[in-house]
């Protein structure tokens, strides 16, 4: 399951995929339209800013915008960079590995075996899915309307 975070930080960046090229978008608009608070937005921006997926503008016609194309930010990197390891078992971790407390040896864990394919499906889809992809089609409006 993701966080709140996650699916408001998924949320701002449709906003600003659809928003007018080199047009920032103003967070107090972004969280009117989303429902966002507006102080935890600001937080959320700032992890994306800081991973290069966002940029701000100071000023009278300030805001944010997309520093990466919408086609080049996927699902389960924006997951990664708020949620942390996508992953249902520590062992099953490609980023923040860690073998379980109660673990007798992973190449005879049934569990593990099946929450590997599990996994790597979702890891599929998130990876393979984008923003652009999230705003651009009827899939894509049928994601952002589950992420609200």
């Amino acid at each position: 399951m993701i966080t709140q975070k996650a699916k408001y930080a998924l949320r701002a960046l449709t906003v600003l995929a659809e928003a007018e090229a080199d047009e920032p978008v103003m967070i107090s608009d972004i969280a009117v339209q989303q429902k966002i608070p507006k102080k935890f937005l600001e937080q959320i921006l700032l992890d994306l800013k800081h991973h290069g997926i966002v940029v701000s503008r100071r000023g009278k016609q300030g805001g944010y915008l997309l520093l990466k194309p919408a086609h080049n930010i996927t699902f389960g990197e924006i997951l990664r960079i708020i949620d942390g390891p996508i992953a249902p078992l520590p062992c099953l971790s490609i980023t923040a590995y860690r073998k379980c407390d109660d673990c007798d040896g992973e190449q005879n864990c049934e569990i593990r075996h099946v929450f590997a394919k599990v996994a790597d499906a979702t890891r599929k889809v998130l990876f393979s899915t984008t923003i652009a992809d999230a705003v651009g089609t009827k899939q894509g409006a049928e994601v952002t309307r589950l992420l609200a």
